[in-house]
């Protein structure tokens, strides 16, 4: 039997840090399955790109903040604004670190009547996890000037429903879709008829942190790790640290060390006007290193069994 849910969508609505450019939008994500989707961060102008992209607004569920700097929330008002204006009644969820409700409140003076609710979720720098809809969301308090977060959007998948064995135990046809669902019923349970748990997705998202030892573990093992790659130069490497920010090289040592799979470069600086210029700086410690591009897309799809 098919999961009937075999896509994961992944877009990098933006490339850019501290400020939106000509050609390069703020830095953001997009993240689409089963029809839901969960957006990180929401900077100015997101959603010009938003709107370039053509996915639509009024299917995001979620709002994901890293942390509350201008260049990551000031777009919201609009945001919340458009999807008011789209006519959207159902409750919005915005995570975001601890404080993440009093600085939305804040910006709502310039967009306070909407047409839906917004649920707050507010999570420490610990571990943290929730799911909503199909998402499984983990956070991990990272390094810099103020409280921030990275995420890890996962999506699990279900084991094989065992046909055979469901005959076999003579379970009511009628049943098969409930147990598929992981609820027992009349005596029959999950785990009669369905296999261990196969491989689903995993999509990493870091910016504006320093490397941290926890990252590694954190990530490891994503099918997609997007990172924060302000700076590619050496000469550089001060500056990041000084403003607690993240160089190419460390990006692509956090990659390896958490052997993922694929690694996109964001969030870079105004002045990195030729990001491509330092690719290898990341390729000859992670080769498969991509630089970001606004609205690149990639689809995740169900390994074959």
């Amino acid at each position: 039997m098919k999961d009937g849910k075999e896509m994961f969508d992944i877009c990098l609505l933006g490339t850019s840090g501290m400020m939106p450019l000509p050609k390069r939008f703020l830095s953001s994500a997009l993240f689409r399955f089963n029809g839901n989707m969960l957006l990180i961060d929401c900077g100015e102008a997101t959603q010009i790109t938003l709107k370039m992209l053509g996915w639509g607004f009024k299917n995001i569920n979620t709002i994901c903040f890293t942390h509350v700097h201008a260049d990551h929330i000031s777009g919201l008002p609009g945001m919340l604004l458009t999807l008011s204006n789209s006519g959207r009644e159902e409750t919005l969820n915005i995570i975001g670190p601890v404080g993440i409700k009093r600085i939305c409140e804040n910006l709502r003076a310039i967009a306070p009547d909407l047409t839906f609710d917004i649920n707050y979720i507010e999570f420490d720098q610990g571990e943290n996890q929730i799911v909503i809809d199909d998402f499984v969301i983990n956070t991990l308090g990272v390094k810099h000037g103020v409280n921030t977060l990275a995420y890890s959007i996962s999506i699990p998948r279900k084991g094989k429903f065992n046909l055979e064995k469901a005959e076999e135990l003579n379970i009511p046809r009628t049943y098969w879709h409930v147990l598929q669902n992981g609820e027992e019923i009349d005596g029959f349970t999950p785990s009669m008829v369905m296999g261990e748990e196969r491989k689903g997705f995993k999509v990493c998202y870091c910016t504006d942190s320093r490397p941290t030892d926890e990252l590694p573990k954190f990530v490891s093992d994503a099918d997609l790790f997007i990172c924060e790659g302000m700076y590619g130069d050496s000469e550089e490497k001060q500056k990041a640290i000084d403003r607690k920010h993240m160089m190419f090289e460390e990006a692509a040592t956090i990659a390896k060390e958490g052997n993922v799979n694929e690694l996109w470069l964001t969030h870079f600086s105004p002045s990195l006007t030729n990001p491509q210029e330092y690719i290898n700086v990341c390729k000859n410690i992670f080769d498969n290193t991509i630089i970001g591009k606004d609205r690149m897309t990639k689809t995740l799809k169900y390994e074959e069994d």
